[in-house]
């Protein structure tokens, strides 16, 4: 294998590689960590020899009782911590570490904290960033840059994540690799036949988003475009799916969920307006995707480079409605779902209509984003890190 970039990888007959995985962890609430879990799940099977062990990031704002794979505990606000932390890993008989880098997960301005683990660290470093800003302050490109110097390679999911590694900071193009995000193997198959098992008649039109609730998703512009809608078909249902983010709870309680069922009123939604408040499991999740029509992620910001949900969704063969949001612009084109204006409840209408009255389109999305979900199943994904990280530990 050429060692001079980690694009040139090969598959590998056996992996037999130690890694430690340096991230948030279930069970605490947040995408990072159920990221990190479906990928390790995946990486364990093709690896059994050696299970991937977690590092886990801990906030002392939410604490959780971790599952046996964390062998490691960093304070996110304790700088001694991250430096300790390095020290461990290069006592450990480990091969390579990965690194799941969002900069709220650590401590400190702009999560500079982890900077201190990255410099003490001895042992090969792979990357992933799931956000790469295309604005970041000072702080934020200094953070990525030392990150991205330190690592013998640095994993994005989008072309457009990659240019700006390249562009904004400075990374040498030899040292990315673009892997998708991983989406379970869901087996293809009409929405109808699922709404039952999750309470809903085989005619409902369930559009759905599955989210820590906060502001900055869009939700209330969803609920003024199903009273829309309405008007043209009464059981146009939408199910908001997620607890509120813990940390938006911490700060502003309910006030965001409560705005949201203050409009449900407002426009005479209570028949077609469903609240799942709680946080769900996968194999809930899955089930819960099965049955819905349309998924929809109307987020407000723009930046977004990743979507564990949007993933999950394509995987499933839904049609995918979203804002221009990075990661939607590259997964949805070509046909694989819709964009529209954010901010826009007539264009969610609009989109909307289009599936409801165009059975024939609707078809092609789902088979699109369907065929497209293939190349991001875990067992594929894994794959692809487990050639990077054999290529890393050359």
């Amino acid at each position: 294998m050429k060692k001079a970039s980690p694009k040139a990888i090969i598959l590998s007959e056996q992996f037999k590689l130690r890694g430690i995985f340096v991230s948030s962890y279930i069970p605490r609430k947040c995408g990072i960590a159920t990221y990190t879990k479906d990928l390790t799940n995946a990486i364990n099977i093709l690896n059994p020899d050696y299970f991937a062990e977690i590092m886990a990031m801990d906030d002392p704002r939410e604490v959780v009782d971790y599952p046996w794979e964390v062998k490691y505990r960093i304070h996110r606000n304790v700088e001694q911590d991250y430096i300790t932390a390095a020290q461990y890993v290069n006592k450990s008989s480990c091969d390579y570490v990965s690194l799941q880098h969002e900069y709220g997960i650590f401590g400190g301005n702009a999560g500079v904290n982890i900077n201190s683990f990255v410099r003490h660290l001895k042992k090969p470093l792979i990357t992933t960033f799931h956000t790469t800003l295309e604005k970041p302050s000072i702080e934020e490109q200094f953070v990525l840059k030392r990150i991205a110097h330190n690592s013998k390679a640095c994993i994005v999911m989008v072309p457009e994540a990659e240019k700006r590694l390249k562009k904004i900071y400075d990374v040498p193009a030899d040292k990315i690799v673009v892997i998708p995000h991983g989406v379970p193997n869901i087996p293809f198959s009409p929405s109808h036949l699922f709404k039952k098992k999750i309470g809903f008649a085989e005619d409902d039109f369930l559009v759905g988003s599955i989210n820590l609730v906060s502001p900055s998703k869009g939700i209330e512009y969803v609920i003024e475009a199903i009273a829309k809608v309405k008007k043209f078909h009464k059981n146009v249902k939408f199910l908001m799916i997620g607890q509120t983010h813990p940390l938006v709870k911490l700060h502003a309680g309910e006030a965001y969920r409560q705005h949201i069922k203050t409009l449900v009123k407002k426009f005479k939604l209570e028949d077609n307006f469903v609240e799942i408040d709680r946080y769900i499991e996968l194999d809930e999740l899955i089930e819960y995707l099965k049955a819905l029509d349309v998924y929809i992620t109307p987020y407000l910001e723009k930046s977004q480079t990743s979507s564990g949900t949007l993933a999950y969704a394509l995987g499933a063969g839904k049609v995918c409605i979203s804002t221009p949001y990075i990661y939607a612009k590259e997964t949805l084109k070509n046909g694989r779902g819709i964009l529209i204006t954010p901010k826009s409840p007539q264009s969610i209408a609009d989109a909307l209509l289009t599936v409801i009255k165009n059975p024939e389109e609707r078809a092609i999305i789902e088979k699109k984003a369907y065929e497209y979900g293939r190349h991001m199943i875990w067992e594929r994904v894994a794959l692809d890190y487990l050639n990077v990280f054999d290529f890393a530990t050359q």
